[in-house]
């Protein structure tokens, strides 16, 4: 099996998860997680690798250059959702907080953060709130969206709903 495919087969939600467990849940042996990762820190850097990567192609896919600056806000929403197990799976690990692998400013962010400023120039966004604020808005609300699906059985497309609902009145001019 692939490294990355082994990655997120065996994303959890389960933060104690021992390797056998991520070995059950990837559906391979221990002795083969442990082949790849010999600790679980290298488990962990590598699970953080690949949520910053499928980020990173999350936001190429969402096409922030193309239209109105809060389509682009929406595609990126919509694409950023599915990845919510395992976004939620660092943003609840301690392990993560303190991870070298987080930049202070991702590709990713960066595009962002243009995509925000552009909108705010164009009068699609409100130009109050600096750019960051924005930012952190989002991620707030697709963190509440993953937890009112996992924690309250919303269904999915009900969170998303309500997500992109309120993220166009918060950035609304």
């Amino acid at each position: 099996m692939p490294f990355p495919a082994l990655l997120r087969r065996s994303s959890s939600t389960d933060q104690a998860a021992s390797f056998a467990d991520v070995a059950a849940a990837a559906g391979v042996g221990r002795t083969t997680v442990h082949r790849y990762f010999p600790e679980r820190s290298a488990l962990l850097a590598a699970i953080g690798t690949d949520v910053l990567d499928s980020v990173a192609v999350a936001t190429e896919r969402a096409r922030l250059e193309d239209g109105p600056a809060l389509k682009g806000l929406e595609r990126l929403c919509q694409e950023l959702f599915e990845l919510g197990d395992r976004l939620m799976l660092l943003f609840d690990m301690p392990q993560f907080r303190n991870w070298s692998g987080w930049e202070e400013e991702t590709p990713a962010d960066k595009a962002l953060l243009r995509l925000i400023r552009r909108g705010q120039e164009e009068g699609t966004l409100d130009p109050e709130p600096d750019a960051y604020w924005i930012q952190n808005v989002l991620w707030a609300l697709l963190y509440t969206a993953w937890e009112q699906a996992r924690d309250y059985e919303t269904p999915r497309h009900t969170a998303l709903t309500l997500c992109l609902h309120t993220l166009r009145k918060a950035v609304a001019p």
